[in-house]
């Protein structure tokens, strides 16, 4: 029988006095009963919006019954069909702006907690199913993939289960990209990627750590020399941006992207850390993203007394998602909206001492469709700070362009693909995810790299 309440079941969490002490995930999961009960409150829609709404177009109303139905291995093995990653997307994919947005359910209250109900299928997975997946047969063909983020991860699962002998390149140490690096404990434990990893290991992905593609090796040897009949660049988008403000050299301002690799990869919460961070007591963090929200959060965990986030907009345009907006403000991070950093002050060590922040008002709309914001004359007013965390963008890398003859990119940096296949200016060359768009979702890059996959796979076999 459906279950028509207009409220999906809620998330149970960590308190938001404790959780800020600690790494640990703040959202504890469903458990098989809310599971059940949500999963009563689908429709089961003929035209299913939902799948049109998921960029790798998982079969949401097919999944969702056989979870209604008690069978949690059947409705894994659905979304796996699609999706190389469910336990991260279940975590980390923004629903409610994709397949949530366009629930029936949310016509006339809120949508089906979808995914909330993939994060319970792919851990009930992981915690109970234990036999390995099968490595298909090989066709005897090679397919390189650099960089080991979603994007990475997506079309290399893809690939392998088709029998290409797949090879990713990972710049670090560690394999995972975005997903170990950028994206905290506390929202994605690395545990659950790490077993994500290793199910494309047991089908015959090959991860090289350590390999900086442009100085290790070229993509043009791995085409030329090291016998690969095409490439996917996955290579994410690494490069931070900065405001070119007064002050953005002194000892205490870090790249959103620093701080967050030396807390997420690199451990620096710990006390027994080889790589350290600074011990904050006031910290100020630049924008209103997912990462500005992430960098913030850390930085109470880390100790700060008190973390601040500036954005030169309202709360309606903040682009981080509703939840992790939600999460920082009840863990205490104070939000100073309508407001644009102009410098950061100083002492005569070169440390950081306070910022200095004109008051906006929002104008006429720009180019992104948001109301432009406009400077208050004679608004200027500072916060004493010891460290400031810029999080307003990144672009790719220019290692891979400036290596790589005739790939064609555009201005800002971002790979120029032709369609949505990834295809590049360089025959057998693909790229997908944030190298090309930007800094993007998770569930894009994703996409993207299907895309390409499919691509891939169909012009290897033309060429057959």
């Amino acid at each position: 029988m459906a279950n028509m309440s207009l409220k999906k079941n809620e998330m149970p969490a960590q308190d938001p006095h404790v959780r800020n002490c600690n790494f640990q995930e703040v959202a504890l999961g469903y458990t098989e009963a809310m599971a059940l009960d949500e999963a009563t409150r689908c429709l089961n829609c003929k035209h299913s919006p939902c799948i049109a709404g998921c960029p790798v177009e998982i079969n949401i109303p097919a999944f969702i019954m056989k979870t209604a139905q008690g069978e949690f291995e059947e409705a894994y093995q659905i979304i796996a069909k699609d999706s190389s990653l469910p336990a991260v997307c279940g975590r980390v994919c923004p629903q409610e702006s994709q397949c949530e947005l366009v629930c029936v359910r949310g016509i006339k209250g809120e949508p089906v907690g979808i995914g909330r109900l993939e994060r319970f299928v792919a851990d009930r997975h992981i915690e109970t199913i234990k036999e390995k997946p099968v490595k298909p047969e090989s066709n005897g063909r090679k397919v390189a993939v650099i960089g080991s983020g979603p994007a990475g991860l997506t079309c290399a699962g893809d690939l392998a289960k088709k029998g290409y002998d797949v090879t990713i390149f990972e710049a670090l140490h560690t394999p995972g990209g975005v997903l170990v690096y950028g994206i905290p404990e506390f929202r994605l434990p690395k545990s659950i990627v790490q077993k994500e990893i290793d199910v494309l290991k047991e089908l015959g992905v090959t991860i090289r750590t350590n390999m900086v593609i442009g100085k290790s090796v070229s993509v043009d040897e791995l085409l030329d020399e090291q016998g690969f009949e095409a490439v996917f660049i996955g290579s994410g988008a690494g490069l931070p941006t900065f405001m070119h403000i007064p002050g953005e050299n002194l000892k205490g301002v870090y790249s959103a992207n620093e701080y967050l690799t030396r807390v997420n990869l690199m451990k620096a919460y710990r006390p027994d850390t080889a790589t350290p961070i600074k011990k904050s007591s006031k910290v100020a963090v630049v924008g209103g993203g997912n990462v500005a929200m992430d960098a913030a959060r850390c930085a109470k965990r880390l100790g700060a007394e008190e973390v601040y986030i500036i954005y030169r907009r309202s709360e309606e345009e903040l682009p981080a998602r509703a939840e992790e907006v939600e999460h920082a403000k009840e863990e205490g991070i104070i939000f100073k909206l309508l407001n644009n950093p102009v410098r950061i002050l100083g002492d005569e060590q070169l440390c950081v001492t306070g910022i200095e922040c004109l008051e906006m008002k929002l104008g006429e709309p720009d180019d992104s469709g948001r109301r432009r914001p406009v400077p208050v004359e004679g608004s200027e007013w500072t916060i004493p700070l010891d460290t400031v965390i810029m999080a307003i963008g990144t672009s790719p890398n220019p290692l891979i362009k400036s290596t790589t003859k005739g790939l064609e990119t555009q201005k800002w940096g971002g790979i120029i693909a032709e369609d949505p296949s990834g295809k590049t200016s360089r025959d057998h060359i693909y790229a997908g995810g944030d190298a090309v768009t930007g800094a993007a979702t998770v569930i894009l890059a994703m996409g993207a790299g299907k895309c390409a996959a499919k691509a891939i796979d169909e012009e290897l076999n033309a060429a057959k």
